[in-house]
């Protein structure tokens, strides 16, 4: 497995080394096409078997089956986002050294994309042909709002296709979810929270600020954000997957803590009160969020603005929703004389549910590759191309085979981004697993 996984970093090196950052605006596909075109020489089995559709710089293949009925879809996108910074490597150069593979799209997503692809190209370079059809996609947007994910899935609903379950980016292998955790946990993310980007607005008549009066709309917008992130606006609800969740990591934590998420059903009041203070990526699963990114005010620093503003993202859970998540927020803003605009709405998609077969697929798939790596259902607080498969499927999974570190898990859109050589093997094999047991 060592001798393969060295041979693996070879070939991810390659796709790193090809620069794929999306910008918003930039309709130029140039990169993306020979993107593809590397792909192909990559894994020419894929590509000289499976029926090609470029979507504008991302793409479709299909792998025909024993039965068209029934298929799957395996993603992960192509593109990634700024690499600014000072990086120990080259973010461009898929440097292999301290036994890694450096550079951005590593873990997001490049890596799930050789992994899926590398498997395929294996399986058909033996014969093996799978008992459904299987089709592979990867935008080249997903960094940027996902319009081409979303083209995709609108073509797969015009056609009819109706997937048997997705598997995309989303959770990893990691240690210690929730602090006390001991032990090593694959995360598979069975929904995501919907986002929406906000604008708060304060205005006034402007003037000098040698003579400023109360309440300008900075000190407004100051007061309202103050409010907003002391008081409890949002819902927080245990939900059953979050629950579920609790009870799989349980077994591993010692203490009150083990006991009480061993018995999250019977205790979900006392754990809305206590998770926020356990863990912030708990406690956002557990309601609505919102935070402020972005603020502009006048142009000088003698003048008073006749107008100010923020931003703030928000990603709204699935109880609250989005429609009653931006309400609140609204009706709270108006209270300082703010008033909200609404940037990006987002659309919102369903929790798949952890009680399935396909499901424990992939916890068997885990189990083959990583034997005392306990498989754990969460909704994923980031989104994902996969919000948009929710039309064309009922089981939408998000999971990425690869066990990371918290470091590696911080350098996701931040500087030195990087994955273990050694978790390369293990990978394809779980990609090996699902496409032979499908």
């Amino acid at each position: 497995m060592e001798n393969r996984s060295k041979q693996y970093a070879k070939t991810l090196s390659k796709l790193i080394q090809a620069e794929t950052i999306s910008r918003r605006g930039d309709n130029d596909r140039t990169k993306f096409h020979a993107f593809q075109h590397l792909l192909c020489a990559t894994f020419p089995h894929v590509f000289g078997t499976c029926e090609f559709e470029d979507f504008d710089g991302g793409f479709v293949l299909r792998w025909r089956g024993k039965s068209a009925e029934n298929p799957v879809l395996l993603m992960n996108h192509q593109d990634v986002v700024e690499a600014n910074g000072n990086w120990k490597y080259p973010p461009f150069a898929g440097e292999i050294a301290e036994g890694k593979v450096w550079g951005r799209g590593t873990l997001d997503t490049k890596g799930g994309l050789f992994g899926m692809l590398q498997a395929a190209d294996e399986l058909i370079s033996e014969g093996f042909e799978p008992n459904h059809d299987v089709y592979f996609a990867s935008s080249c947007e997903e960094e940027v709002g996902g319009a081409g994910a979303d083209k995709i899935s609108q073509t797969f609903l015009e056609r009819g296709i109706r997937f048997r379950f997705v598997l995309d980016e989303g959770g990893m292998i990691i240690t210690e979810p929730i602090a006390g955790a001991k032990g090593a946990f694959a995360m598979v993310g069975v929904g995501e929270k919907g986002f929406a980007d906000l604008k708060f607005v304060a205005k006034s008549a402007g003037g000098h600020a040698s003579t400023p009066p109360k309440d300008t709309p900075l000190v407004r917008l100051g007061k309202f954000m103050a409010a907003a992130e002391k008081k409890n606006l949002f819902r927080a609800e245990l939900s059953p997957t979050v629950a579920e969740m609790f009870a799989r990591i349980a077994p591993k934590m010692e203490g009150v803590m083990g006991f009480v998420l061993a018995h999250a059903r019977a205790l979900k009041p006392l754990l809305v009160r206590v998770m926020p203070k356990v863990s912030t990526a708990a406690n956002a699963m557990l309601k609505t969020t919102l935070a402020f990114t972005m603020a502009g005010g006048a142009d000088g620093t003698n003048v008073l603005p006749q107008e100010a503003w923020v931003v703030g993202n928000m990603r709204y859970s699935h109880h609250q929703g989005k429609d009653a998540s931006i309400r609140e927020i609204t009706e709270f803003a108006a209270k300082y004389g703010v008033e909200t605009q609404v940037i990006e709405a987002g659309i919102e998609s369903p929790l798949s549910s952890y009680e399935t077969e396909e499901f424990a697929l992939i916890e068997r798939a885990v189990k083959q590759v990583y034997p005392e790596v306990v498989t754990s259902p969460y909704v994923m607080t980031g989104a994902s191309d996969s919000r948009y498969m929710s039309r064309v499927s009922d089981n939408c999974l998000r999971f990425t085979p690869f066990l990371i570190s918290d470091e590696q898990m911080e350098s996701i859109h931040a500087i030195n981004e990087n994955v273990d050589v050694s978790t390369l093997a293990p990978a394809v094999d779980f990609y090996r697993y699902v496409l032979t047991e499908a």
